[in-house]
């Protein structure tokens, strides 16, 4: 490699021309990106357009069959991680990778062949802390990173990849985890970076994202560049359909309803997660017929462990969970799903198909024991393939023939076809996790509508994601969790997402919390307009009392 490239700062990159290939499944076809110093640039496409796969040749992961790359003019060889940190390239991944036992400090040193192995810690602090000082990037150096919240280890990351001198910085999925709060403090970092020209590649299907911070644009599909624009002259419309080759549904109508009888009642829930420590912390919370409940909050806060608990996934240590006024905590899973609770998981490919069992198989996998698909210890397979064909047919899944392995679909796919398993038996309760996480807008958009025609046919939603403007488009009423309590349940038609995140984050306001807690317990309404109401562990919480109610309420 020409040790002098890597001295220089990067003033212009192009990928030219460049193809990948994974058997006979081509990734990148011809594909040419530039970018100067200062830009922000977004790289938007639907699952499987090839994005990702670009950009880890960038960074060196993968290796191109064809095309190159140039940094300044001059065609660079990337082969490996450690070609692309000496051409100046960092990439963050949607996954930090960061070691919880270790600090702050000691994640920046890992990995950097310049810090002395005496007192590696005394030689990185000082220029870790003009960094971070430059930038406005308010991390405890001191701290471990277990201890941080999910905002504060990505500013870790990025300060990471700039003390390796990187000037063009990768970032996928960068929201995902964040609360809005967080969202604007990581903008006002990447437009900092761009004023002392940084240069940023930024892979989202969050289309408002792309819109406010990127100053330019390139969409893919099929591997393959359809559209290139500055952000400034064009609108969502046109990249939505740069993406998927139509429009999207900017609003999501419902059914003019009004809820019916709870058919979920959670009360005082404990749960423990995977440690042995508190997940849950008395939580409760109740979903009714007719309606989208939406849980929203940080990742970790509780809701997988919740979510398992009613779904019979995790043990809870006390509590009441009922469905349809029956008693289903603890019970077995098949007892729970038989009685009406139908379930699209966090993860899909660990508890929502089974890979190596073909299509038609992954379509009755919960119902496999019931008629018409069972009768006297034998399966019907006729029935079951007529079955996966119309589920197929009428959730849009983009596969060969129920006869090929589930694994084989792209995650789309997957996605539609547990949701048109879990739909099709009409479960009076379904649990949705996530169901529109990595997925491009037409499949978000598909996944959310057949959420609301549950809804409108009569079906409870309990609808967890950490995308508030999903949970502001479907949900009737959104539920926030932090530490394992609801903190508050909102209206979406009248609250803001500014007021979410502030509950997202734990936030509350320390200086009405005793008065309105005194309210809350002698049972007093205030008739006036209060900014906070109590919460059901007596924290305030932020918006009027026309908007949010507490735990509590919700639970009566």
């Amino acid at each position: 490699m020409d040790t002098s490239t890597t001295e220089r700062r990067i003033e212009h990159l192009e990928m030219r021309g460049i193809e990948k290939r994974f058997g006979t499944v081509v990734a990148n076809r011809d594909v040419h990106l530039e970018i100067s110093a200062g830009d922000i640039l977004g790289l938007l496409g639907e699952n499987g357009a090839g994005k990702t796969t670009l950009m880890n040749i960038l960074y060196g992961l993968y290796r191109q069959e064809e095309g190159s790359v140039l940094i300044n003019g001059e065609v660079v060889d990337i082969r490996s991680p450690k070609d692309s940190r000496r051409l100046r390239i960092g990439m963050i991944h949607q996954h930090f990778m960061l070691v919880d036992q270790h600090t702050v400090l000691e994640n920046i040193a890992l990995g950097d062949e310049t810090v002395p192995f005496f007192f590696p810690r005394r030689a990185v602090r000082p220029r870790v802390e003009a960094l971070a000082e430059d930038l406005g990037l308010d991390v405890d150096l001191d701290k471990k990173i277990y201890e941080l919240s999910a905002g504060e280890q990505q500013r870790v990351e990025i300060i990471k990849a700039l003390y390796r001198n990187a000037d063009l910085l990768i970032m996928d999925e960068p929201t995902s985890v964040l609360t809005p709060q967080e969202t604007e403090q990581l903008f006002a970092t990447l437009r900092s970076m761009s004023e002392n020209g940084h240069t940023v590649i930024l892979i989202s299907h969050k289309l408002e994202e792309i819109m406010a911070i990127c100053n330019r644009v390139i969409v893919l599909r099929k591997g393959e560049v359809t559209g290139e624009a500055n952000t400034a002259d064009v609108q969502k419309t046109d990249l939505a359909r740069m993406m998927i080759g139509r429009s999207i549904s900017s609003s999501y109508p419902k059914a003019d309803l009004e809820p019916g009888e709870p058919i979920l009642r959670v009360s005082d829930l404990h749960v423990l997660d995977d440690r042995g420590l508190p997940a849950t912390r008395g939580l409760s919370f109740e979903v009714c017929e007719n309606e989208i409940l939406g849980i929203a909050g940080v990742s970790g806060n509780g809701q997988r462990e919740a979510v398992q608990a009613i779904c019979g996934l995790r043990s809870s240590e006390s509590g009441s969970v009922t469905l349809h006024g029956e008693e289903i905590s603890n019970e077995a899973v098949r007892t729970i799903s038989d009685l009406g609770l139908g379930h699209v998981p966090e993860d899909r490919m660990v508890h929502g198909i089974v890979g190596n069992l073909f299509l038609f198989e992954n379509a009755v996998l919960k119902k496999h024991h019931q008629a018409p698909y069972s009768a006297h210890m034998r399966m019907d397979y006729r029935e079951v393939r007529d079955h996966a064909d119309a589920l197929v047919s009428g959730y849009q899944v983009s596969a060969p023939s129920v006869s090929v392995p589930a694994k084989n679909l792209s995650g789309g796919n997957i996605q539609k076809l547990i949701l048109g398993r879990e739909i099709s038996s009409a479960p009076s309760l379904l649990i949705a996790s996530h169901p529109t996480y990595g997925l491009d807008v037409g499949a978000a958009e598909y996944v959310r509508l057949q959420l609301i025609e549950r809804r409108d046919s009569g079906g409870a939603v309990l609808l967890v994601s950490e995308d508030l403007e999903e949970l502001f488009a479907v949900c009737d009423r959104i539920a926030v969790m932090f530490e394992g309590k609801v903190m508050g349940v909102v209206d979406p038609s009248l609250a803001t997402m500014e007021e979410v995140g502030l509950l997202m984050a734990g936030v509350v306001n320390e200086s009405e919390r005793a008065e309105r807690s005194s309210v809350a317990d002698a049972g007093i309404v205030d008739e006036g307009e209060p900014s906070f109401v109590a919460a059901a562990d007596g924290n305030a919480l932020p918006d009027d009392s026309a908007t949010i109610a507490t735990s509590a309420e919700v639970a009566e």
